[in-house]
């Protein structure tokens, strides 16, 4: 299934005026779409821009066209099984992406070797108007090298919550671990960080409180 993109707001949500269906969360819409399969596209117009700019960030443009596809599609056959009591999808989404970015892993440790080396990013420098905080974790040389020594799980924990804004309990939601696990993962992923550029991380974030 390719799902159509549509026309949007700036909100980026589907522009249906007047509609009470504007109001449905996402897991309201995917339970809709077990019967309504069309209704599906609306949680592709709400999400895919999201899990788009973030698979772009690892990859680049052109591989996460095809990641954005591979996962609204796996999304699509895998509707009947998900969990109705959560009504945000996005760390859903953002797990299938990240299952799916494993394909690719070698290509990611590749670019960033390759920035760590030459200073020069052929994934952000294509990429206009990238948000300061992102442009300054990847065009840096130090932390480049400091992303491509990680475990991938740890670089995966990392960037969800440093790139794509997620919880550490959406983190755990999305990647199906313990929300203990994604602390532990994160300090230490941050430790090697601050190890590599001399104190300072980039990508650190408020801390969550218990």
């Amino acid at each position: 299934m390719t799902a159509p993109a549509r026309g949007t707001e700036d909100t980026g949500r589907p522009s249906h005026t007047g509609d009470a269906r504007d109001a449905e969360d996402d897991a309201s819409l995917i339970e809709r779409s077990r019967d309504e399969p069309e209704a599906f596209a609306e949680l592709y117009d709400r999400h895919a821009p999201s899990i788009h700019r973030y698979v772009r960030r690892r990859l680049g443009d052109q591989a996460a066209d095809d990641v954005v596809a591979e996962t609204f599609l796996a999304a699509f056959r895998r509707r009947e099984r998900y969990d109705l009591a959560r009504p945000d999808a996005l760390p859903w989404l953002y797990g299938i992406a990240a299952n799916l970015i494993g394909k690719h892993r070698r290509s990611e440790v590749r670019m960033l070797r390759a920035l760590a080396r030459t200073g020069t990013d052929p994934v952000t420098d294509s990429i206009e108007g990238a948000d300061a905080r992102v442009s300054a974790a990847a065009c840096s040389r130090e932390l480049a090298g400091a992303l491509a020594g990680l475990p991938a799980s740890d670089r995966d924990v990392l960037l969800l919550v440093a790139w794509a804004d997620l919880s550490y309990q959406q983190v755990a939601e999305a990647l199906s671990i313990p929300l203990g696990t994604v602390r532990s993962r994160l300090n230490r992923a941050r430790r090697k960080v601050r190890e590599a550029l001399g104190g300072s991380d980039p990508t650190d974030v408020q801390e969550e409180t218990e």
